[in-house]
């Protein structure tokens, strides 16, 4: 086992080299100069070209990508071109957001798919069953954005239960308590939940409708074991492999799902810390925090790696 950890441990720095190597390459490659946005548009080519230099952008690729790499092996992320603040700084303000959209975005999705799946597996082809797929199909085509708009005009323009925008924090010296945290998320909760739902609450559906289609399930029919019984102790745990497997795809999804929902909503995350880092052309943001969403995911893969040795005896590395 603890060999195991070793080596996914070991196998995030090759992961990280390459995707270092392809958003470097790829900022530079892309129209836009970050120069000429800071200079404006009265800035002369002299000026453009002494804010180059000044930012290191006139000196070869290689060389820019070895500075930057060797900052980032001793922790330095860079300077944000224009917040003028270090990158790693940047991060840690706006993480909490972040991680709370997330969060309680799996959580619910969590909580509502799987009982949802599992008792449409169990009455395959009735009317839960039905509407499941209906409404996982309606969670795939919907955007995002399409959703969260509407949720606030529903709910914010006409009803006035919830801001349309904004975000309280729920530690710090300016946190307004957990009621106010979450009654500032219960949207941006609810527009990202539809598509991760829709993932979990399928795989759910079809992994249950496997798991009691085997032979264990038929003869402990048989024998007279309360369905109750035969769906929490023997079916559920069976199918929870792909399970949780499906529930790493869906933190794939939230990577890209928050940009949009914090966008919408005004909440200073970092998804939002990315659209304003693309917008301005902010090299050393945009590559501290497309590092950080890469670490995280393959974090959260290698704990899901892990669990499985708990949900499946049988699994051994």
């Amino acid at each position: 086992m603890l060999s195991f950890l070793l080596r996914r441990l070991g196998s995030i720095v090759p992961v990280l080299l390459v995707v270092a190597i392809v958003v470097f390459l790829l900022l530079r490659l892309t129209p836009g100069d970050p120069a000429a946005l800071i200079g404006g548009n009265t800035a002369t080519d002299a000026d453009i070209a002494k804010i180059r230099e000044g930012l290191g952008l006139g000196k070869p690729l290689v060389v820019q990508f070895g500075v930057w790499l060797g900052h980032v092996l001793q922790g330095d992320f860079g300077h944000s071109y224009y917040l003028n603040k270090p990158v790693l700084e940047l991060i840690l303000q706006r993480m909490e957001p972040t991680l709370s959209l997330a969060a309680g975005t799996m959580l619910l999705s969590v909580v509502l798919a799987v009982p949802l799946g599992t008792f449409a597996a169990w009455r395959m082809g009735g009317w839960l069953d039905r509407g499941l797929s209906a409404a996982s199909v309606l969670g795939f085509s919907v955007p995002v954005f399409v959703v969260a708009y509407l949720l606030i005009y529903v709910f914010s323009v006409q009803l006035g239960w919830f801001p349309v925008q904004g975000y309280r924090r729920l530690f710090g010296p300016d946190a307004r308590g957990i009621l106010a945290w979450a009654h500032h998320l219960v949207l941006p909760w609810l527009a990202l939940t539809g598509i991760v739902m829709a993932l979990i609450s399928r795989v759910t559906r079809a992994s249950v409708s496997e798991a009691l289609s085997e032979d264990y399930i038929r003869t402990a029919r048989a024998k007279g074991l309360r369905e109750r019984d035969l769906l929490l102790r023997h079916a559920l745990p069976n199918a929870a492999v792909p399970v949780v497997t499906v529930i790493g795809i869906g933190v794939a999804l939230l990577i890209g799902g928050v940009v949009v929902t914090e966008t919408v909503f005004s909440i200073p995350g970092l998804g939002s810390l990315t659209v304003d880092a693309v917008l301005n052309r902010d090299f050393p943001v945009i590559q501290g925090l497309v590092l950080f969403f890469s670490v995280l995911y393959v974090l959260i893969n290698m704990l899901i790696d892990v669990s499985y040795l708990y949900l499946d005896p049988r699994i051994r590395y």
